[in-house]
């Protein structure tokens, strides 16, 4: 889960993260009266930013400097309900102004391939990192951070020394990079980002704007992060997916998908997606990634089919089953009752492909239950076409 940049500033100021005073707004007014009260401990000035989970909000006309109340009040009447790549700006953050002298860049995050975690750091923050990276990778420092160890104060001094930083700098950089570790460690994130990391006229070392992305994974021991989940912006269908138990993403096509184990759902995605170019001119597309796990039973393909049957732009949908520690009968009956469960709901053609352990009677079942709307097919290729076919039709 990514977190807003006012979420990630106040997680900062829970770990000791030196940061400035902020505030939100959902409307001008209350824009005006943070700016007030934040204003008086920056000489009037404040910073009215866009709060969306996206970069390029500066250059999108989304960070703006205000010098009064009454400016900060009319910048964020422009900022809210701006487009910014698509995410529309329903709340603001007015921050308070910093005389800036010098410009940074931190970031800890997951190394995958390295199986550890990998601290970036440069001297020259404030740009797109990407670019710096391409153009100049020799101003960011990458330095591994072993999990079981973290960033002590050791590895801090190893990383701004990689960095370039001088004893001076480095010093004031190196107690905030120990915070920053906390924040990763402590919270379960897979990203840690501040960029700028600044430092102002006076010499103070402050995160200036952050990003946080949480693992999800660790939300069983982290119960006060679902009060940082974007409600508003979330996906009905994948609230309720989540609600139970189902791995599922909504995408934007029309074929819906549903299959056992993550593997074979990509793979159907993708055959998916070729047969629709191939047989309908890209009128078929994958409507939801659906994953119902080993145990195909007929309560989870019933959840697994009203979620997706309760999207209006699936057309057709796709049961696509590998029959391994649950036998293909029983994802047979498993279907069968689903279909009885729904009643009424089931309104869009199902293709129906299974294969693996005890297959035969999977389609005996299917074929005896004879129901209108499902099409048994042998073969993977076969039941993409077909649910294109399908889909496209309807469409």
């Amino acid at each position: 889960m990514d977190l807003f940049e006012y979420q990630a500033r106040d997680m900062f100021e829970k770990h000791g993260v030196p940061v400035l005073a902020g505030a939100v707004a959902t409307t001008p007014e209350q824009a005006r009266a943070a700016a007030e009260r934040i204003g008086a401990q920056s000489g009037g000035v404040t910073v009215v930013k866009a709060q969306v989970k996206t970069g390029g909000r500066g250059k999108a006309g989304g960070v703006k400097v205000a010098t009064s109340p009454e400016e900060a009040e009319r910048l964020a009447g422009q900022i809210l309900g701006m487009d910014i790549k698509g995410h529309t700006v329903g709340t603001v953050m007015i921050a308070q102004g910093a005389k800036i002298a010098e410009e940074y860049y931190f970031s800890l995050l997951l190394d995958r391939a390295n199986r550890t975690y990998l601290a970036m750091c440069s001297k020259e923050g404030g740009m797109e990192i990407e670019q710096l990276a391409v153009e100049r990778p020799d101003a960011l420092a990458k330095v591994a951070v072993d999990p079981n160890v973290g960033i002590d104060e050791a590895k801090a001094r190893e990383i701004v020394a990689a960095a370039g930083f001088d004893a001076q700098t480095g010093a004031k950089i190196v107690p905030v990079l120990q915070r920053l570790w906390d924040v990763y460690h402590d919270e379960d994130a897979s990203l840690v980002e501040v960029n700028p990391l600044v430092q102002t006229e006076d010499g103070a070392v402050v995160a200036l704007d952050g990003k946080v992305t949480l693992d999800g994974n660790a939300d069983f021991r982290q119960p006060e992060h679902a009060a940082l989940v974007d409600t508003a912006a979330a996906d009905p269908l994948e609230a309720l997916a989540k609600e139970k138990g189902l791995n599922y993403v909504k995408l934007d096509g029309n074929v819906g998908i549903i299959g056992n184990g993550a593997g074979l759902v990509m793979s159907t995605l993708d055959v998916v997606a070729y047969a629709g170019e191939d047989y309908t001119g890209g009128q078929a597309k994958p409507a939801n990634f659906l994953d119902i796990g080993g145990g195909a039973s007929a309560q989870v393909m019933t959840d697994g089919l009203h979620i997706i049957l309760g999207d209006p732009q699936v057309k057709a949908v796709f049961v696509n089953v590998f029959g391994g520690i649950t036998a293909c009968d029983a994802v047979a009956n498993g279907i069968v009752q689903a279909l009885q469960a729904l009643g009424g709901e089931e309104d869009k053609p199902l293709v129906v492909r299974l294969d693996g352990n005890n297959v035969a009677e999977g389609r005996r079942i299917l074929a005896e239950f004879n129901h209108p709307l499902v099409t048994i097919e042998e073969t993977m290729d076969g039941a993409a076409k077909k649910v294109a076919e399908l889909a496209a039709a309807a469409s």
